[in-house]
């Protein structure tokens, strides 16, 4: 775990946000740095004795010379990093685009850099950057077809700057998601765990999903599944390459474009708080 530095824990301030119903606890450092230790973000992600998240997310300055307007970097709930938050980087973006008044933003992240701009009716669209669809890119434990895998189910595996394995099914209320998720999120094709989908065509270029994030568990939405299902579906020869994906908590357009993966949706910025002293001391 990367740490900003090492002094005293003082009161830090954040804003509650959420995309579809996947909630984030965000950060800026940009104002001052800060120290959270892997202790304190699993502490934080305590729906009953703290605030709650899918992921927290530390917004600071972009590096010098990048010319981007901030750097974001995202934690799971276990406390463990996660190089891409898609609905987390837009509902960033939202926050950034009011406070500067711009209509565009060059962001980046482990992933890469992302750029966001507004859609309109308050929507803001993302570009994820280009799936990843190589074995070792994504990556898989040795090289194999990554458009069916050898497991039951015939997934698909696809890299967002996180791994993805996406199961096409009949009826996506049908599955057990919470152990079927937890069965696939360990499997040892994926050395670094994966994001689990379970997804069912609705219709043309229309698909239904649901989404077990690893390290949290179900969710009620995910940008980078959603990114990654679509593309999935598109390779399948599914869909197209632009498609809408309901999820448990709303709907997300996707577009798998020439200069990346679009992904367009809502975004709440629900309240703002602050951590006290105590708390971060207590739990450091």
């Amino acid at each position: 775990m990367r740490a900003m530095d090492t002094r005293a824990q003082t009161p830090i301030s954040f804003m509650k946000m959420h995309g579809l119903g996947n909630d984030f606890v965000v950060v800026d450092a940009r104002a001052r740095t800060f120290a959270l230790t892997e202790n304190q973000i699993m502490a934080i992600s305590h729906r009953q004795k703290a605030v709650g998240f899918d992921q927290l997310a530390v917004i600071t300055h972009g590096a010098a010379g990048s010319n981007a307007d901030a750097h974001l970097t995202f934690y799971n709930a276990d406390g463990s990093t996660s190089a891409a938050c898609g609905n987390a980087t837009r509902c960033i973006a939202r926050h950034l685009m009011d406070e500067s008044g711009a209509s565009a933003l060059t962001l980046t992240t482990d992933r890469g850099t992302l750029f966001a701009r507004e859609a309109g009716d308050r929507l803001v669209s993302v570009n994820m950057g280009h799936p990843q669809l190589s074995w070792d890119e994504i990556p898989l434990s040795h090289e194999m077809d990554t458009l069916e895998l050898p497991i039951e189910g015939a997934p698909t595996a696809t890299g967002m700057g996180n791994p993805h394995c996406t199961f096409f099914v009949e009826d996506v209320t049908a599955v057990d998601l919470a152990a079927f998720g937890a069965a696939h999120e360990h499997h040892p094709l994926y050395p670094e765990r994966t994001n689990v989908q379970v997804a069912q065509i609705v219709g043309e270029n229309h698909i239904r999903m649901r989404v077990w994030e690893r390290g949290v568990g179900i969710t009620l939405a995910s940008g980078s599944s959603s990114c990654a299902t679509a593309v999935a579906a598109a390779r399948r020869g599914l869909t197209g390459r632009k498609v809408q994906i309901d999820l448990d908590g709303g709907t997300l357009w996707i577009e798998w474009a020439e200069d990346g993966v679009w992904m367009t949706g809502a975004t709440e910025h629900v309240f703002t708080g602050e951590f006290t002293a105590a708390f971060l001391e207590r739990t450091k």
